[in-house]
């Protein structure tokens, strides 16, 4: 038995049914798997066989069997099986076109064949010494229990390409890998130890091949690297009448594109996989201002490009026409950021992990459906059920979103956070809340001692269930991943347990049912209520609940005392959470009959904190405040939701806002800060700190009516350079006594505005609401400051 990894899955119609190409990384080194012989399966009501039969019966090799399967109606299914996909779907056209329902006809062959063995990423095979490749039908089993941490060294290459502007012509190619770091020019030039010229772009290509297939890595990395890089290549090897070598056992790759509009495209690289940086950082749920190279390795390295202008295309045409050995250094440079950024956030550690637990592929972005129905179909079957289709389920019934609770706004000290661990998971495993459980409750008719209650006339079997079973492992695994300080693995299955119930709350999922994701949601609302009402009978307030936490402010009772020391406050958050557990273990098995596992937690105490009011109300907000803790002996302020925190803010709003927080949090005199602040602004000494920043959502032309400010920025760029901006594209400016202007490059220049800035407005929106937001709770505003300073001068 050899352990392996799944890298590749492809398929293909043969004369002898369906065969799958499999490749896996292994303990031996890449090899190829084919399984031969497969067929396509759907699955047809069976009272409807006798209607099928002679309707599809001019069709070639098929069969149909019944099967102990049925619908999550309760009616038994018959099993259609296909010699080849061409033929499937010529009969779900015949069914098509009449009115006959069929089920899980989506499914594709190699995932139905790894899941129903449950191998998600890791396998074992047994091949019985085969040593020519494909390696033809060997048998494929899960890892074993013992096994099932093992992960094979991949083989990492960084991958970057220089072109023209217009991306047409290829200047040079990048590569950095353990084995080797390499720089492919086009052009003339004396070799050096890591730069090789190369006469032509297609030398420049074939060198690449040749050196990549000697490297023979398992992942190509890169940033944007499908929507760019391997795109260009693909496009210049067309052109140039190459083929485009990126695969192993010289089989071809296979390019997907979306047809509308800035479609994405999407590449299958036999035997390899392309993995993008910024989008493995978003599925890993990182967040940046900008995700562009530059930015993401300043936050992340403290290290930069080594061009960073914003017209640095035309740059890099110099330098290759100038300094091809400088524009070789600036190109392997972004391959070097690139791979720093992937070692330092273990990102390919993350991608295997998530693979593993969910089978999604490792290139795959999001997927979260996908990754549920992987996990849930096969163990649906075991349960005697096909999944319904799309759209089958529809009901009157609405699901709520997360209780938000009214705050009470104002500043205090001492807010405990007690958060609830994973809230929505330990509610379905806690309460047994599943699509099958609720199928089986229904259909067997179970009464009330063997079924729990959800909401809106749902209730769930005790003993025939899926979800709350994974759950459970998906816990205890990742305790066990946090015992081993194994952290891709534990962030892989926090984001893996928390989608679960975005996945049952979606209409794009087949078992979207509003009956079994209201019995969460509200739960989870009744969940925080009498939390809440347990908290205030032991005497304290909560002012502010969210989803899955509260905020417990501790001096309610303690009027005219000192204020708690934070380690009585420590104390109390953690005796409150500990006292809060128990109640809920022993109130659920009382009034359910079900073991609690609710568990909520002491997160921190906010020294300081402020709730405040909505703008022009004295209702308090909601999901908006901002508090000090203390952090290894260093005080720390927090925003959520606040200005400090949003990209569509100025720095002078930013910074005004986190000094003045600081110093009223603090008791320190604030008056002085207010009015020099204003003053400075009136000046013109803050002139750098007043630039907004937007991303355009949509292309410049597609802007009609309503016509933001950044909108009218972009346009009088483009009327002042002549250069063109595209959606996503970011535009900075300011706001003058003319309307909005842009400014320069991103290295902050003022020489493109042209009309004088409007200070009012940058007072009137950005210092006044900033300032009023805590300055209300202190019976004063920016405009009561700077008027008594005004009047000392008359």
């Amino acid at each position: 038995m050899t352990n392996a990894f799944l890298l590749t899955r492809q398929w293909r119609d043969t004369r002898d049914g369906v065969a799958l190409d499999l490749w896996w990384a292994t303990e031996r080194g890449s090899c190829w798997t084919q399984v031969t012989g497969q067929e396509v399966v759907f699955f047809v009501l069976r009272e409807q066989a006798a209607v099928i039969q002679p309707l599809i019966q001019r069709l070639r090799q098929w069969r149909m069997a019944e099967v102990e399967l049925k619908t999550f109606l309760n009616k038994p299914v018959n099993a259609l099986y296909f010699k080849s996909h061409r033929t499937a779907r010529d009969a779900q056209d015949i069914f098509n076109q009449n009115d006959i329902q069929f089920w899980e006809s989506d499914i594709r062959p190699p995932e139905r064949y790894l899941m129903e063995r449950f191998v998600t990423a890791g396998a074992q095979l047994d091949f019985n010494d085969q040593t020519q490749q494909p390696i033809i039908n060997p048998r494929i089993t899960p890892l074993a229990d013992e096994q099932s941490l093992w992960r094979p060294q991949l083989r990492m290459l960084s991958l970057d390409i220089e072109t023209t502007m217009d991306a047409k012509q290829l200047y040079s190619i990048g590569a950095w890998s353990e084995f080797g770091n390499k720089v492919f020019m086009v052009g003339e030039g004396d070799d050096t130890d890591i730069v090789m010229f190369c006469a032509n772009e297609k030398s420049c290509l074939q060198q690449f091949f040749q050196f990549l297939q000697q490297a023979d890595p398992d992942i190509l990395i890169g940033w944007n690297l499908v929507q760019f890089d391997l795109l260009v290549l693909e496009n210049i090897c067309q052109r140039l009448g190459i083929e485009f070598q990126l695969g192993r056992g010289n089989q071809l790759i296979h390019w997907r594109h979306e047809e509308n509009e800035g479609g994405r495209s999407f590449v299958v690289v036999p035997g390899r996989v392309a993995l993008d940086g910024i989008e493995l950082l978003k599925t890993a749920n990182h967040q940046f201002q900008s995700y562009s190279l530059q930015n993401v390795s300043r936050e992340l390295l403290g290290e930069s490009k080594l061009l960073t202008n914003k017209d640095r295309g035309e740059d890099i045409t110099r330098l290759f026409k100038e300094d091809k050995l400088a524009l070789a250094e600036y190109n392997l440079r972004d391959c070097e950021l690139v791979w720093k950024i992937f070692i330092q956030q273990e990102l390919l550690a993350f991608a295997m992990e998530r693979s593993q637990l969910t089978g999604l592929l490792l290139d795959r972005i999001g997927g979260s459906v996908a990754a549920f129905e992987y996990l849930y179909l096969p163990r649906l079957h075991r349960r005697g059920y096909i999944a319904p289709n799309l759209g089958e389920f529809e009901s009157d019934v609405i699901s709520p979103g997360g209780y938000v609770m009214n705050s009470q706004p104002g500043i205090y000290d001492n807010v405990l956070v007690l958060d609830f661990k994973s809230l929505y998971p330990s509610i379905m495993r806690t309460f047994l809340i599943d699509p099958c459980a609720f199928w089986v409750a229904q259909h067997k008719q179970l009464d009330e001692e063997h079924t729990v209650a959800g909401f809106n006339d749902a209730y769930f079997s005790r003993e025939e269930h899926i979800l709350p079973n994974v759950i459970e492992q998906l816990s205890a695994a990742r305790d066990r991943a946090k015992q081993h300080k194994n952290a891709p693995l534990s962030h892989a299955i926090k984001i893996i347990m928390n989608s679960f119930y975005g996945v049952l709350g979606s209409t794009g999922c087949r078992f979207f049912d509003p009956r079994v994701c209201s019995s969460i949601t509200l739960r989870g609302h009744e969940i925080i209520q009498r939390s809440r009402d347990w908290i205030e009978q032991q005497g304290y307030a909560v002012i502010y609940g969210d989803t899955d936490s509260l905020f417990v402010w501790l001096e309610n009772n303690c009027v005219g005392k000192t204020p708690k020391t934070a380690d009585q406050c420590n104390k109390i958050g953690m005796r409150l959470a500990k006292e809060l557990n128990s109640w809920w273990q022993k109130t659920l098995h009382a009034e359910f009959k079900i073991k609690s596992a609710l568990e909520i937690q002491y997160e921190t105490n906010y020294l300081r904190f402020l709730m405040p009011t909505i703008r022009g109300s004295e209702l308090g907000t909601k999901k908006r405040y901002a508090g000090m803790i203390e952090v290894n002996g260093q005080r720390e302020m927090v925003f959520k939701g606040l200005e400090n925190v949003r990209t569509d803010w100025t720095q002078l709003a930013k910074e005004f806002q986190m000094l003045l927080y600081r110093k009223i949090f603090d008791g320190e005199d604030y008056l002085d800060f207010v009015r020099t602040t204003n003053d400075q602004v009136l000046a013109g000494e803050r002139d750098m700190e007043l630039i907004y920043r937007k991303r355009l959502r949509r292309h410049l032309h597609e802007y009609q009516k309503n016509v933001p400010p950044h909108v009218q920025a972009a346009r009088k760029y483009v009327q002042l350079t002549g250069k063109n901006l595209r959606r996503g594209d970011w535009i900075s400016y300011v706001i003058t006594t003319n309307g909005p202007e842009p400014v320069g490059s991103d290295e902050i220049r003022m020489e493109m505005r042209l009309s004088p800035i409007d200070y009012q407005h940058y007072i009137d929106k950005q210092l006044t609401p900033v300032a009023d937001s805590i300055l209300h709770f202190l019976n004063e505003s920016l405009n009561q400051l700077v008027d008594q300073q005004l009047s000392l001068f008359h």
